[in-house]
């Protein structure tokens, strides 16, 4: 690999950006993707194969134009931010580490964000929730979840998502509680287009009552989200 493709490809990795790294098995011939679409973009048979790559996380063979090609993703890591440090959040962490997800648990509350209730390996953050998500910085690998019921700590949480590309943001709370919520969401500059991505009440509609149900149903959205499935799409 050349000095320039390496640098370009560590920056891209340093900041969070998803890329595709393409070799031309033949003479070794390697592209970026997306950082080489110009001036020459690559053929459409590779660029879609790239885009494949990276929304499977998963390394693939292609074939273009007489020539095999190894198409390798690195995307960023897979993130929950989780504001709240409640029973459900208690449930929910556990499931999510066990997909991979990096979790982080903000609760400016220390007696609730403690390692006794989430268990090691898990960032506990007890900064109020704007100042740790502008820190966190949810990227597009990135969901946020809110289940405080506190628009103290949830509202400025959504203020910081909404605005960042997070693929996935849900709030607890029921249709009413939302209803409010977006209403002071309005009052702080938000659009309606932005506070349209909520998924909220928060969660697939499985008729869940237990924490556990809850976070079962909310990890079920946020990985039906991920991989693009209809039952993520809300009327």
């Amino acid at each position: 690999m050349k000095a320039d493709l390496l640098a370009r490809l560590q920056s891209a990795r340093a900041a969070g950006r998803p890329v595709a790294l393409l070799t031309r098995l033949s003479d070794g011939a390697q592209h970026l993707h997306p950082e080489d679409a110009a001036p020459t973009p690559l053929p459409a048979p590779l660029t879609e194969a790239a885009e494949a790559a990276l929304a499977a996380d998963r390394a693939a063979n292609v074939e273009h134009d007489g020539a095999a090609w190894f198409i390798q993703p690195h995307n960023p890591p897979l993130r929950l931010i989780v504001v709240g440090a409640v029973h459900v959040a208690q449930a929910l962490v556990p499931m999510a580490r066990g997909l991979g997800f990096a979790v982080v648990v903000v609760d400016p509350r220390r007696a609730f964000a403690t390692e006794e209730r989430f268990g090691a390996g898990v960032t506990l953050v007890d900064e109020w929730p704007d100042e740790a998500m502008e820190r966190l910085a949810p990227d597009s690998r990135t969901a946020v979840v809110t289940l405080t019921h506190d628009p103290k700590l949830d509202d400025p949480a959504l203020e910081v998502a909404l605005r960042s590309p997070a693929f996935y943001i849900g709030a607890l709370g029921s249709r009413r509680t939302h209803a409010k919520r977006l209403d002071r969401l309005a009052g702080a500059g938000l659009t309606p287009e932005q506070t349209a991505r909520i998924a909220a009440p928060v969660g697939l509609s499985i008729n869940a009552v237990t924490a556990p149900e809850i976070a079962l149903s909310v990890m079920a959205e946020i990985v039906a989200k991920r991989r693009g499935a209809a039952l993520a799409e809300r009327a």
